[in-house]
C-alpha cells in the first residue's frame, strides 16, 4: 500500500510542468506596467487637490503682497506731487486703478482661497482705498460753499465754512468715535426732526458733509459730495448722489437709504434697507436686520455726475456684502437682499421747493 502511494506521487511530480523562471518575470513585468498605466489614469486624490490649492494661496498671497507694496509706495510718493494739481489728479488715477486691479485679483481668486484669507484681502483693499481718499482730500485744494437756511431768510447771512479733515474710520471703536468727533465740525444737518432738508451741490465742489442726529427726516443730496458720514438717524430717508470718497455709516435704525459710492461702512444698523451702487463690497458692523438692493436715484443730471465720479457703471456690488463680524463660510443671518416684490422701482429728487431748510 505503501509502495503504491509512492508510486503516484512520483508519476504526479513528473506529469506537472512548473513555469520557468523567466515565464514569472515576464508576466510580473507586465503586470507591472499595467499597474503603473491605471494609476496615471487615476482623478486627482484630495491630497493631490490640497497641495495644489496650497500652493495656488501661497501664489496668490506672494503676487497680492507685492502689489500692496507697490501701491503703498506710490501713496507715500503723492506728498512729492502736491505742488502740481493735475499731475497729482493724474497720479492718483493711476493709483486707483492699481487699487482696483488689485480687487481684481482676489476676485478672480476667490473660489479656491480660504474665507480667512478673502477676508483679510478685502480688508486690506479698503484700507488702502480709504488712504487715497484721505490723501485725495489732503492735497487736492477743495473750493469754499456757502449755505442757507430757508427757515429764517432774514438773518440769511452766508457762511463760508472750510471743511476740515477727519480722521479715517478704522475698525476699532476708538478711530470710530474720533471720526465722529471730527465730522462734528463738518457742514451739514443735525438736530431735525419731520424735516425735509435738501443739499443741492451741482454747481460746486463739497468735501465732507455730515448727517447727524435726525428723526423721521428726509434727506436729499443733489451733486457730488467727496465724503459723507451719517451717524444716529431713526425713521429717516437718504437719498444721495455720488460720493467720490467714502460712507460711513452709524447708528441708524428704521431708516431708507440710497447712495452710490466708491466705498461704503455700515456700523450699529437695525432694520434699515440700502438701495446702492458701489465700486467695493459694502461692509457691515454690528447691525442686523439689514437689506440691500440696487441703486435707483434719480434727478436731473445725475448721469453726468456719476460718470464724472466714476460711478456710472453698475458692479453688482451691492449684493456682495462682507460682515465683519461674521467669520463663517456660510451666509451671515445679519443680512439679505431686498425681495424684488418690496422695491421701489425709481425715486426722483429733482423737485427742490419743498424742503424745509436747504444747502
Amino acid at each position: 500500500m505503501k509502495g503504491r502511494i509512492v508510486l503516484h506521487m512520483h508519476y504526479f511530480e513528473e506529469s506537472v510542468s512548473l513555469p520557468s523562471e523567466k515565464t514569472m518575470d515576464e508576466e510580473q513585468q507586465k503586470k507591472h506596467l499595467a499597474m503603473v498605466e491605471r494609476l496615471s489614469k487615476r482623478p486627482q486624490t484630495h491630497s493631490d487637490k490640497s497641495e495644489s490649492s496650497l500652493e495656488s494661496t501661497s501664489s496668490f498671497l506672494s503676487r497680492f503682497s507685492h502689489l500692496k507694496s507697490s501701491i503703498e509706495s506710490q501713496l507715500a510718493h503723492s506728498h512729492s506731487l502736491s505742488s502740481d494739481p493735475s499731475q497729482l489728479k493724474l497720479h492718483f488715477h493711476n493709483v486707483s486703478a492699481s487699487i482696483s486691479d488689485l480687487e481684481k485679483l482676489v476676485a478672480e481668486n476667490s473660489y479656491f482661497l480660504p474665507s480667512y484669507d478673502v477676508r483679510v484681502s478685502l480688508k486690506t483693499i479698503s484700507d488702502l482705498k480709504l488712504a487715497l481718499d484721505h490723501l485725495s482730500s489732503q492735497l487736492i485744494p477743495k473750493k469754499k460753499f456757502s449755505f442757507k437756511n430757508k427757515s429764517n431768510k432774514k438773518d440769511q447771512n452766508p457762511l463760508v465754512t472750510e471743511p476740515k479733515q477727519p480722521q479715517l474710520p478704522n475698525r476699532d471703536c476708538h478711530s470710530r468715535d474720533k471720526t465722529i468727533l471730527a465730522a462734528r465740525d463738518l457742514p451739514g444737518f443735525r438736530n431735525k426732526a419731520g424735516e425735509v432738508l435738501v443739499g443741492a451741490f451741482r454747481e460746486s465742489e463739497v468735501g465732507e458733509f455730515t448727517v447727524s442726529d435726525l428723526d423721521s427726516c428726509e434727506v436729499r443730496i443733489i451733486g457730488c459730495v467727496r465724503a459723507l458720514f451719517v451717524h444716529r438717524l431713526k425713521n429717516c430717508r437718504v437719498y444721495v448722489g455720488p460720493v467720490t470718497g467714502s460712507i460711513l455709516i452709524e447708528e441708524v435704525e428704521g431708516c431708507v437709504f440710497m447712495m452710490a459710492s466708491h466705498q461704503i461702512r455700515i456700523h450699529g444698523a437695525r432694520g434699515s434697507d440700502f438701495y446702492l451702487r458701489v465700486r467695493s463690497r459694502p461692509i457691515i458692523e454690528d447691525s442686523n436686520g439689514v437689506r440691500f438692493a440696487p441703486y435707483c436715484l434719480s434727478y436731473i443730471g445725475i448721469e453726468e455726475d456719476l460718470r464724472g465720479a466714476g460711478l456710472d457703471a453698475e458692479t453688482g456690488n451691492w449684493g456682495n456684502v462682507d460682515d465683519f463680524k461674521w467669520l463663517r463660510a456660510v451666509q451671515s443671518p445679519n443680512w439679505s437682499i431686498l425681495p424684488e416684490k418690496e422695491r421701489v422701482v425709481i425715486v426722483d429728487i429733482s423737485n427742490l421747493n419743498n424742503g424745509n431748510e436747504e444747502i
